[in-house]
């Protein structure tokens, strides 16, 4: 089985734990990642804000250069998954896009590439029992409250590999295959606020005060995310909302691919848990998992 891998900007930046994460997984299922040559950004936000045909133009050059061998490209960063499937969806439907794009890339694409997100891969295509022969150490007594946030599973005409784009449960069905416990809670797809992290800061605080808040009162041990803009925000805000609210949160904010990567042995630093605002260090000690 293998995949194209489009890590995007955040990857190889400010979520580097999430690429390594996502490797280190991967390739601890046997799952084969090919990064796409000479990749560009997708463009998101600014280009979808200010040019119709540029949000268009940078997701199929990169996707005109993914392997035709490849089942799919592998696309971690929401962001970059929903620009590049809607402009699949949007080439597939509209001829007269096809031969803009085509007339600024230079080469012919028509939006056939399969573009995945890493947990469809697991979940769906790899599968959970599959997942569960390979787990070496069970993530037991670990209560995790998985965040799809508000982009993963929506527009869901765009975004459609949970059954309920509204009450989504593949997260916490890897959680559960992997040994934890998931947390039933009504938070799992409610904005974080990232999009208005410098313009409307107030506005951040407040809504990824809320999801902490229910976290924390659902006793979880760990937010599990599957967006770099996800987990910056409620990791790296977490000082500033307990000064802002009085709270004294200290909830370690991880991706599941970090998650999958405990349970198949892989060491902590190699997963890049250590690059976290909020270290997990001491519940993973607590939970057997360091």
């Amino acid at each position: 089985m293998k995949y194209a891998y489009y890590p995007g900007c955040s990857l190889h930046s400010t979520a580097k734990e999430f690429d390594m994460s996502t490797k280190a997984a991967f390739r601890g299922l046997g799952i084969g990642l090919e990064e796409v040559q000479d990749w560009v950004c997708c463009g998101a936000s600014s280009a979808h804000m200010t040019s119709e045909i540029l949000s268009h133009v940078l997701p199929a050059k990169t996707l005109a250069g993914v392997d035709q061998d490849a089942k799919g490209v592998v696309v971690p960063c929401i962001a970059c998954y929903s620009r590049f499937r809607i402009t699949n969806a949007a080439l597939q439907e509209d001829p007269e896009l096809r031969a803009q794009v085509k007339s600024a890339v230079g080469v012919a694409y028509g939006g056939k590439i399969p573009v995945v997100h890493p947990l469809d891969v697991v979940v769906n295509d790899y599968g959970l029992d599959a997942v569960r022969e390979k787990v070496s150490k069970e993530l037991t007594d670990l209560r995790v409250a998985s965040y799809y946030g508000c982009l993963l599973t929506r527009p869901p005409e765009i975004n459609s590999f949970d059954d309920d784009p509204e009450n989504p449960t593949s997260m916490d069905d890897l959680a559960t295959a992997l040994g934890a416990e998931a947390v039933d809670w009504p938070y799992k797809t409610e904005c974080c606020g990232a999009s208005l992290s410098f313009t409307r800061t107030d506005i951040a605080l407040r809504l990824s005060h809320d999801i902490l808040a229910m976290a924390a009162d659902e006793d979880a041990d760990c937010i599990a995310v599957a967006c770099p803009m996800c987990q910056s925000n409620l990791d790296l805000r977490q000082r500033a909302i307990n000064r802002k609210y009085g709270t004294s949160f200290d909830i370690p904010i991880v991706y599941f691919t970090q998650l999958i990567g405990l349970a198949l042995g892989v060491a902590p630093r190699e997963l890049g848990l250590h690059l976290h605002s909020v270290n997990p260090k001491n519940l993973l000690k607590k939970k057997a998992l360091a």
